[in-house]
């Protein structure tokens, strides 16, 4: 017996690839994996170079050449920014959920909250650059500066680019242009941002929480 084939499974079809997972998804998992290579590379760059800085500032506390410069992080203050961040998980799962459901306005709502969590971060990350620098830390300054700052400033480019998507996607949304057989595309969209969350908590670990 013959099933009828509807437009919505026909347009899926025409995505899958032999894997049986439509090509975007595949495209957006090999797009993250190669992120993972220029991670891996800064992250490694600034654990090989830290703490062999000559000159200060410090991250923490510390003692170069008998000058004795104090920690220029704040713990408690980055904390919260990777709190705020880790919270814009909560509301892009929230956002798919809704979108899977036809919750049309619960997307938007949810979508508009994760863009603004997200702003709220690297508002959070350009204050905290921006004290750096009062305090000396430049990006030529000496190796701990360098490192840190093509790390996190890389990192916040990735955020900023995932404040965007969601604007557009919310953008699309209140044009009408969003409909429910089209939540692939903010699952893509979320897939980016979680990822983007994820590589946070492994910075926050390595560089504001370690001890050199």
């Amino acid at each position: 017996m013959e099933h009828a084939v509807t437009p919505a499974h026909a347009a899926h079809a025409e995505h899958e690839t032999s894997t049986g997972l439509d090509h975007r998804k595949i495209a957006m998992w090999a797009f993250l994996g190669s992120d993972c290579l220029f991670f891996g590379s800064f992250i490694s760059t600034y654990m090989i170079y830290r703490g062999r800085s000559i000159v200060g500032p410090c991250p923490h506390e510390c003692v170069i050449n008998g000058v004795h410069y104090e920690g220029i992080f704040s713990i408690p203050y980055t904390s919260v920014s990777a709190f705020v961040l880790l919270m814009s998980s909560v509301t892009m799962v929230l956002a798919l959920a809704a979108i899977q459901r036809g919750n049309h306005r619960g997307l938007r709502v949810w979508l508009l909250a994760t863009a603004l969590l997200g702003s709220v971060f690297v508002g959070g990350q350009y204050f905290e650059f921006t004290s750096f620098w009062r305090h000396g830390l430049h990006l030529d300054t000496n190796l701990f500066g360098t490192t840190f700052f093509v790390l996190t400033g890389f990192h916040g480019a990735h955020v900023t680019i995932g404040i965007i998507m969601l604007l557009s996607l919310l953008a699309t949304s209140l044009m009408g242009r969003l409909p429910t057989s089209d939540s692939l595309t903010v699952e893509l969209t979320g897939l980016y941002w979680h990822f983007v969350d994820i590589v946070w908590i492994v910075i926050f670990t390595l560089v504001y929480l370690l001890p050199i």
